[in-house]
């Protein structure tokens, strides 16, 4: 099964961008084929359709081929200001607008329909980022995206992580883990 995991941050010492490896670690010690995509990777400018209709950035087509090649997704959500990022909204806009006159994109739910989507987060603060995670699956469920109900938010994530980037503590190894199974489950009965 292949899995696309990826935080959206892109902050050096973000916690979302560590708990993502977290998570990819353990998708792969459960046989996982794993893609741990960082979004500072690809140049895809603020979105403006004013700049769309000049022609869609490589990047963002990069980005479709890249969702729609993975049947199970998992997304480590900061919170800025009760919400997702601006980073993330910005990629998750540009990935679904449809490429106008081009047989593969020009659906523009065509990397989302049918995708198992599990939610992470992570924050210094008590909740983890779950008020993110609130916000970000009904916008992943318009995109015709299969949520997955398990849903794990880290709080107190500044004192979490050992200094490998692992997670000190069981219990939130086994929540990050619960997603992962869940995801990785779900995937593989929707794709077979």
């Amino acid at each position: 099964m292949k899995i696309l995991i990826f935080a959206g941050s892109t902050r050096t010492l973000s916690f979302n961008r560590q708990l993502a490896r977290v998570a990819a670690d353990m998708a792969r010690q459960a046989g996982a084929e794993v893609t741990l995509l960082e979004l500072s990777s690809l140049d895809i400018p603020l979105y403006n359709a004013d700049l769309e209709a000049r022609g869609t950035p490589p990047d963002v087509i990069r980005l479709k081929e890249i969702l729609f090649d993975h049947p199970g997704w998992l997304i480590c959500s900061p919170e800025y200001n009760g919400s997702y990022t601006a980073l993330l909204k910005n990629a998750l806009d540009w990935a679904s607008s449809p490429v106008e006159g081009d047989p593969h994109w020009s659906q523009g739910t065509k990397a989302f329909t049918g995708k198992v989507v599990g939610l992470l987060s992570a924050s210094p603060g008590a909740l983890g980022g779950l008020r993110s995670l609130a916000h970000l699956a009904p916008l992943l469920r318009n995109l015709q995206c299969w949520v997955a109900p398990q849903q794990f938010a880290l709080g107190q994530a500044g004192s979490a992580f050992d200094a490998d980037g692992q997670l000190l503590l069981a219990q939130p190894r086994a929540g990050v883990e619960s997603v992962v199974k869940q995801v990785l489950w779900a995937a593989k009965r929707l794709t077979s």
